[in-house]
Order: C-alpha cells, then structure tokens, then sequence
C-alpha cells in the first residue's frame, strides 16, 4: 500500500507540474518582446517641447536602458547644437546687415499759412 500511494503522489506531482509549466514542448510560449521607446522621437522634424514632454523610456529591470537613453541624449544635444549655431548664425548675419533706412513721415508743410 505504501508503495502505491509513493507512486501515486509521484503522478500527482508530475502532472500538477507539467499543468503549470504550460504542458510540455508543444505548448511553448512565444519570445518576449523587449522594451523599446513606444513614441520614439520624429526623424522628419526638428524635435518640439510636446515630443519630450510625451517620450517614454523603458525601464529594464534594472533601472532604464543606457542605450537608448544615450541614443536620445544624442539625438536632443545635436538638434540643440544644431538650433545654437543657426541662431548664431542669424543674429550675426543681423548685424552685419545695413540698418534699413527709416520710412519718409508724412511731410509737414509748417510754410502753409504763410502762402
């Protein structure tokens, strides 16, 4: 009797087992996908305030994916070195520039109540 219940307990526990891990080799599950920006930052577009405000960075288990938060900080330090130099560019382009010449007011004939 002993040995029928040990036998029985063995089954009972293989099956239990099997039931959990999902039933075997035929019922193995897909490949986790990994964590990737789900609103990655426009490639067409210089980047605006409302793209940064909706970027979300994955988080890995242990804390984020360096990777793709280098990958952003890139991307966010060039177009901003990128916006300086423009801005540099045009403020010196200004004032190198002639000032425009100031538009003609309307003439005052002061001579008027002399005619």
């Amino acid at each position: 009797m002993f040995w029928f219940l040990l036998i029985a307990l063995v089954v009972v526990v293989t099956a239990v087992t099997l039931a959990v891990v999902g039933g075997g080799a035929e019922a193995v599950l897909p490949e986790a996908e990994p964590d990737r920006v789900a609103d990655a930052l426009p490639e067409s577009r210089p980047v605006v305030r409302d793209d940064i405000d909706a970027l979300r960075l994955p988080v890995a288990p242990r804390g984020y994916r360096m990777a793709e938060v280098d990958d952003v900080l890139d991307r966010l330090g060039a177009e901003l070195a990128e916006r300086d130099a423009r801005i540099a560019e045009l403020t010196a382009a200004r004032a190198q520039a002639p000032a425009a010449p100031a538009a003609p007011a309307d003439r005052v004939d002061l001579h008027k109540d002399e005619r």
